[in-house]
């Protein structure tokens, strides 16, 4: 459930505002409206942190063995300079790559000329000899003007390279722009080469010194995270609205915030004791109010996942962790498909587990959710009979009797069904999973607007879902197999089929805007005429959607049966190595392209496709209270 929120405002001193602010925070409970402080010390504390945060990230990225590598731990304001220092080493790094590049491409642009001094340049205009590096093709070589007068040099596949005589030190005028003056370089090629070592040492000894402070990497962390809290704090007390106008000293001092309901009398008690001006209400249809999930552990399993994906719903949305986690699991399950690689899923689970209740620990949500989709997995592989991609006559002989026991004969691959039949089963399943998961949806709108006209409107989308998804078995699965001449009670199923569809756009037409007017609400549909009608399109395009499921889980069952045929002829004769390694590479690979289309498809039916049924855009975000950890 979404918990209740009181919106709170305080009013205190200016002179007593930091106190009340720390009172505050010590209690743990308010959600701060959005502050946009300003202060010399916010800057400074920002800067801080910035500087943290890139040593972090630098210190992240060298390779070190985590388990080896003792933490150290050095106080806070030792962070800090140890901080400083690495930027300066990384600083001065930077500029060592910057300079040993530049020297690179100078003794790349002078390569073919050999060694190269500019000093002997000099030396010889001193003496009146000036000397002019060239370079031109071959070809243009050969059409040296005769009265230029020149030494040449060596060449190459596509230069050549000479000297000319000049007797005033520039070009000669009959010398065209094909023939390429060389720029005399800073230094020569000796002194490029011997600093291109010196900087390779130097950048070397940096690293090393760089490196060797990983070892305060959670020192570092921690930092971070004190620095974060001044941030938050600074930026709420230099950010706190004030009755002072420009040039005057403030008397007053407040601010705003959300807490939740459960919690408001500690908030009341404190405000007493603290003698703080308070006042609470329910927030208003404007307020931006942060959103606090509150379910039971089994729920809260689906946390991890929605943590993953960011997603938040808004405070006046539905909190569907329930509902996400039943159709996340199944998804999950039919996505995978295969109970060998459910049942990987569960022994990899239960070994952190385990280890946790002997640790006399509760394990972690993720891998007891690790366990609920693979216990998922095998069930769906158990029904279809799909195990590591094996053909039912491939199976164990000591354990086939079991698991050809334990399918669904519907959808199974051993079912004694033709296998278009089968098929058509699967996409059944996967149709009749979405009109139960978007009926849901329709329902739950329902039982928000039981006290409005508004309730019409759901129902209305509600048989108008009903009457597409025969539309669907009609259109997709089979026209045969659900005719629209079929009879229900002696009544044409198309009949009934127009009737749900008709009547349920009437009513959806006519009541899903309602607010306190039928005919404001007919007005509102009329406006967005284009969008109601495509969203009847959309009804049968979400129904549709759902088929994904079975797509995805054949087209990885396809690829695990494909690795069993790779590998299959391997296992027999003197490269049984080679062939273990093929299938634990392929169906590794398998399972990790599962985990992909479940991020894709799975997460996505459950965020799009439903939540659009629901009217939600997860727009919201979570209850962070002011809190001193």
């Amino acid at each position: 459930m979404i918990v209740p929120m009181k919106k709170v405002s305080f009013v205190v001193t200016n002179d007593t505002k930091k106190d009340a602010l720390k009172e505050l925070r010590k209690l743990g409970v308010v959600h701060l409206e959005q502050i946009y402080g300003s202060s010399e010390k916010l800057t400074q504390l920002k800067e801080t942190y910035n500087q943290l945060e890139e040593v972090q990230l630098l210190l992240s990225e060298i390779k070190f063995d985590k388990k080896t590598t003792e933490q150290k731990k050095l106080s806070t304001s030792h962070v800090v300079e140890k901080v400083s220092k690495i930027i300066e080493l990384n600083e001065t790094k930077k500029n060592y790559i910057e300079e040993l590049s530049i020297a690179d491409k100078e003794l790349e642009r002078l390569s073919g000329w050999g060694g190269f001094n500019p000093d002997d340049f000099s030396y010889l205009a001193e003496k009146g000899i000036y000397l002019l590096p060239f370079e031109t093709s071959p070809d243009n070589y050969k059409k040296i003007p005769e009265d230029v007068n020149y030494i040449y040099v060596n060449k190459d596949k596509s230069q050549v390279r000479f000297l000319v005589l000049s007797e005033d030190g520039t070009k000669p005028e009959s010398l065209g722009s094909e023939y390429l003056p060389v720029i005399n370089p800073e230094m020569g090629t000796s002194d490029l080469s011997e600093n291109c070592v010196k900087y390779r040492k130097e950048i070397s000894a940096i690293e090393k010194e760089i490196k060797s402070n990983v070892c305060y990497i959670q020192s570092i962390k921690d930092t971070m995270k004190v620095y974060a809290k001044d941030i938050e704090f600074e930026n709420a007390y230099s950010g706190m609205a004030t009755d002072g106008e420009e040039g005057q000293e403030a008397k007053l001092a407040w601010l705003t915030g959300y807490v939740p309901e459960e919690e408001l009398d500690i908030v009341k008690n404190a405000a007493k004791e603290n003698h703080w001006a308070f006042l609470s209400d329910d927030p208003s249809e404007e307020d931006e109010v942060p959103t606090k999930l509150k379910n039971n552990k089994f729920v809260s399993l689906i946390y991890p996942v929605s943590d993953f994906l960011g997603t938040v719903p808004g405070y006046r949305e539905y909190d569907i962790s329930n509902w996400f986690l039943l159709f996340f699991c199944v998804f999950f399950g039919m996505i995978f498909g295969d109970g060998g690689y459910g049942l990987l899923l569960v022994i990899a689970s239960l070994f952190p587990i385990f280890g946790a209740f002997a640790k006399k620990q509760g394990p972690a949500p993720s891998f007891i959710l690790m366990l609920l989709l693979g216990l998922s997995t095998t069930v769906w592989g158990a029904l279809t009979c799909n195990w590591f991609g094996l053909t039912p006559d491939q199976l164990p002989q000591a354990i086939k009797p079991f698991l050809l026991s334990i399918d669904w004969n519907f959808i199974s691959n051993a079912s004694t069904l033709p296998s278009e039949v089968v098929k058509q089963n699967l996409q059944i399943f996967c149709f009749s999973l979405a009109l139960f998961q978007l009926s849901v949806a329709h329902i739950k709108g329902m039982i928000r607007y039981r006290k409005s006209l508004k309730v019409l409107g759901e129902f209305g989308s509600l048989i108008l879902l009903w009457g597409i998804f025969y539309l669907v078995l009609n259109m997709v699965v089979d026209g045969q197999r659900f005719a629209l001449s079929n009879l229900i009670f002696g009544v044409p199923v198309s009949t009934l089929m127009f009737a749900c569809i008709g009547g349920g756009f009437a009513l959806s037409f006519i009541f899903s805007n309602y607010e306190d007017s039928i005919g404001k609400s007919i007005l509102e549909s009329c406006k967005n005429i284009i969008s109601v009608l495509l969203g009847v399109v959309n009804y049968f395009s979400d129904i549709v959607s759902y088929i994904r499921l079975w797509a995805v889980g054949l087209a990885g069952s396809a690829i695990s049966s494909t690795v069993n045929q790779m590998a299959g002829p391997t296992l027999g004769g003197a490269i049984i190595f080679f062939g273990i390694l093929l299938l634990g590479f392929g169906h590794g690979l398998n399972m990790i392209l599962n985990v992909l289309s479940v991020i894709v498809h799975g997460v996505r039916l459950n965020t799009l496709e439903f939540s659009s049924h629901l009217g939600m855009s997860w727009s919201g975000f979570s209850y962070k209270p002011f809190a001193e950890k």
